[in-house]
């Protein structure tokens, strides 16, 4: 389909439909709310005229009221703003659920990036022995992590799964009366969320979207590149898990939690492969193969409801049993059903998903000590003496004999052979170090397995380090030379089969040192980590923090893998997923299937087909270095700006995002009542700026980095660049679609504040230099040109949310002023934030 093609069929199926299902809600039986669907359209043209003439938020709500109602009090226009964020949060799961029906129908089996595409380029070019070789020992891992970037609660998200379904199918009774049951459900989380509850609600996914999707795909795949020579391995598509065994500054995930969720996932996917039974057992009717079947449905049975031990293998052997009957004497009728079960048992074991363990460095540490201070009696010790004296000790050491957090440690190391035994190795196989930036880091782990009575040949764990500051990438080779090395290490990696991984952070690194700069080091750190891993006869994967927007490393995920070179290790994409991308991305069968093709072409097809724009010359990356070290020092010095924390502190909503119950995680590290940089996570700082509509950090230095070349005469060579290098490209485009979801009329009224002016102007000047230099090297007329699907999208949801944020900036200017009830104002700004980032769902 071509590019206006695809654009004519949305506005046909998402516009218009969005146009005529919006007006049931005209007609919906909220309390109160019959006049709102009136209203709304008021505010929305208040606010697009008003803030095109400089107005403020202020002034257009206050003639919002003036112009459209007859409310006199406060509280009768609080309660109005309420009523129409609400109205509003609805319309977005309204365009949501129409844009995720419509999906089949603007995307088809041939594009780029499909299995079926990669087929035919590969049988055009004589390519697929290569592409069946590489095959065999690839793989792509999605691990699902807590971070709280996802609004809905469950009960919402099973409307959206099944108001999916009903326009698919164009049905007005069930929609309208889906519409009703949204009026009337609650969409906020009356408290936290718990870790159990995060990662239930994941489990959901996995359940009813993932079993399938995956399964299929993995079919597809072997349809269409087996045959009798090749045999496509399970392991080819994996999930991760983060939810519960995640404990980075999170103190309500215990070792009692992770034993919980490991349990869940055991429980869930057994319950999967009973129901897929169920349907296999409706075909395979036969004599011999039915009672083995049956045999296998009561296994099952006993292993959910009174969670008797099962493993993956003994289903696997009742099914080759019952496969040998089938086909000696019946024939081999609906050997498929048979094959295709199997199948899924191979790839989801009894464990779904893996779940990870993770926790910060400084955490291991005091561990480390304390543990060290008690066994030694001594206070003062090097690091390394530290835990080589641990590695060495003999002693079992009781987690009982120590405070919370060093018992917790323990106690989740020791359960770790436990978990494994109940949902298999693969349930449970590293463990993963925040900040890591020294030796120390990875062998502090090492050495808490043997204070726990681990032998060496029972550590079947991976240790993994996660470099995510610029500090902490400049250090990583030096950190992993010296871990090679380390005679204990090398004889564990030997057991770990000489595979490494390693993690790095997308996000706190794009925020420690801009877009940019973060996304080349990472890339630079990669290269030196392959190199480096190869002369030691390692084989290194790579596991990307990538977050959902640009500004935390996301952006278009295919074009990202498919752009990195061979200096670059690929035995393996690995990447993390959270919150909204879940429902955007992967939120159901087709989008699933799609986007794990797009994830598993773009690994395979960068080994089989090679082209120069994936490798970078020497010239263009002395470019990329230079262009990353000016736009680095623009935002350090941004950074440095003493106006940089209190404009997010005073300006934004960045106080609220821990005041909105959606994740169980605090929303900054350490106690203490000043906020420092150093402690903002990295979702609540990205998500503060787009809350703005300024999306600083996914574009802020870079085009001020164009621009000094520009001046020296220089442009010419950054054309020559982006043409020539597809990495380049794919980070000009996902800057540009960063700014795309900028709005700064918004905010125009800041530039008069007698404190914070002229820091904005900074932030403005920018956007514009950006903005102006990007579309002057692309030669696009407009932002995201080359991809109309996401930019009518992001144009229909901005407009959706244009009066909400209108309500925000209003409540915030009220709560600055110190006018009326601010708590009340409170509120409402936390309340907006939920819709506003729902909207945002493309910005993966």
């Amino acid at each position: 389909m071509r590019h206006n093609q695809r654009a004519e069929k949305f506005r046909q199926i998402v516009e218009n439909k969005f146009q005529i299902y919006n007006s049931l809600f005209m007609s919906l039986p909220y309390d109160k709310m019959t006049n709102i669907g009136m209203l709304l359209p008021f505010l929305c043209e208040e606010s697009k005229t008003g803030y095109e003439a400089g107005k403020t938020p202020e002034e257009i709500v206050e003639e919002f009221f003036k112009n459209h109602t007859d409310l006199k009090t406060e509280e009768q226009k609080l309660e109005l703003l309420f009523k129409i964020i609400q109205y509003i949060e609805r319309q977005v799961v309204l365009f949501d659920s129409i844009e995720d029906a419509a999906f089949p129908s603007l995307h088809s089996e041939s594009d780029t990036g499909t299995v079926t595409n990669m087929y035919e380029r590969s049988y055009q070019d004589h390519k697929l022995e290569q592409i069946r070789d590489k095959l065999k020992d690839f793989a792509v891992k999605i691990v699902f992590t807590a971070h709280p970037t996802q609004f809905y609660p469950n009960s919402v998200q099973r409307i959206l799964h099944d108001l999916r379904n009903a326009i698919t199918t164009d049905s007005i009774t069930n929609i309208d009366m889906l519409l009703q049951q949204l009026g009337k459900t609650p969409f906020v989380n009356k408290e936290k969320p718990t870790p159990i509850d995060e990662a239930l609600s994941i489990i959901y996914y996995l359940r009813y979207v993932y079993y399938d999707s995956i399964g299929e795909l993995f079919n597809k795949i072997k349809t269409t590149f087996g045959n009798d020579h090749f045999h496509l391995h399970e392991d080819l598509i994996q999930l991760g898990f983060w939810p519960g065994g995640d404990r980075d500054g999170n103190p309500f995930v215990t070792a009692e939690v992770t034993k919980r969720v490991a349990e869940e996932l055991r429980t869930a996917i057994l319950k999967a492969h009973y129901n897929h039974l169920k349907s296999v057992r409706r075909r395979l009717s036969f004599r011999g193969v039915s009672e083995v079947l049956g045999q296998l449905s009561n296994e099952l049975y006993t292993a959910i409801f009174r969670s008797e031990q099962l493993e993956a293998e003994d289903i696997i052997k009742r099914l080759d049993e019952a496969e040998k009957i089938l086909v000696e004497q019946h024939d081999s009728l609906f050997i498929d059903e048979l094959v295709n079960f199997r199948d899924r048992v191979k790839i989801f074991g009894t464990h779904f998903a893996t779940l990870d363990v993770r926790q910060d460095s400084r955490i291991h540490q005091k561990v480390i000590d304390e543990v060290f201070a008690k066994i030694s009696g001594k206070a003062e010790a090097t690091n390394e003496e530290k835990f080589n004296t641990l590695i060495e000790t003999e002693d079992k050491i009781n987690a009982e004999d120590f405070g919370d957090i060093v018992k917790d440690t323990l106690l989740t190391v020791s359960q770790v052979a436990e978990i494994q035994q109940r949902n298999g190795l693969r349930g449970m196989n590293r463990y993963i170090i925040s900040n890591s930036d020294a030796v120390k880091d990875v062998m502090n782990v090492y050495a808490f397995f043997k204070i726990c009575g681990y032998r060496e040949e029972e550590i079947k764990m991976d240790i993994v380090p996660l470099f995510e500051t610029m500090e902490g990438l400049a250090n990583a080779e030096k950190v992993m030379e010296e871990l090679y090395r380390n005679p204990v290490y090398q004889k564990h990696l030997q057991r770990r089969g000489n595979q490494q991984t390693i993690m790095l952070g997308f996000s706190d690194g794009t925020k420690d040192g801009g877009y940019l700069k973060a996304n080349w080091e990472i890339y630079k750190a990669k290269e030196v980590l392959t190199q480096l891993s190869e002369q030691n006869g390692i084989k290194v994967v790579f596991f990307d923090g990538r977050g959902g927007p640009p500004a935390r490393g996301g952006g278009k995920t295919h074009d990202f893998y498919a752009s990195q070179g061979k200096t670059i290790a690929n035995n393996k994409i690995e990447l993390t997923i959270q919150g909204q991308t879940i429902t955007s991305i992967f939120g159901n069968k087709e989008q699933a299937r799609y986007n794990f093709e797009q994830l598993l072409t773009a690994g395979v097809e960068n080994d089989v087909f090679k082209s120069s724009k994936k490798e970078l010359s020497e010239k263009e990356r002395a470019l990329i270095s230079e262009l990353a070290e000016i736009s680095y020092q623009k935002y350090s010095d941004l950074k440095a700006h003493p106006m940089f924390v209190p404009y997010l502190q005073e300006m934004s909503t960045l106080e609220y995002y821990g005041k909105t119950n959606i994740g169980s995680r605090p929303s900054k590290r350490g106690a203490g009542n000043e906020l420092k940089f150093e402690d903002l996570r990295a979702i609540p700082f990205v998500g503060s700026w787009a809350q703005l509509k300024q999306n600083v950090p996914g574009f802020f230095g870079f085009g001020f980095a164009m621009q000094q070349l520009k001046e020296q005469g220089r442009f010419e060579e950054v054309i020559e660049l982006y043409k020539g290098s597809d990495f380049f490209k794919t980070l000009v485009l996902n800057s540009m679609m960063s700014m795309n979801k900028t709005y700064f009329p918004l905010t125009y009224y800041i530039k008069n504040n007698p404190k914070f002016g002229a820091f904005w102007n900074i932030l403005f000047d920018e956007y514009n230099l950006s903005k102006n230099i990007m579309l002057e090297l692309t030669g696009f007329t407009m932002l995201q040109q080359e991809d109309p699907l996401s930019r009518k999208s992001v144009k229909i949801r901005e407009r959706i949310v244009l009066p909400l944020l209108s309500i925000q900036q209003y409540a915030l200017m009220k709560i600055q002023k110190g006018e009326g009830n601010t708590v009340a104002y409170g509120k409402l700004v936390t309340r907006s934030l939920f819709g506003n980032i729902n909207a945002s769902r493309n910005s993966a």
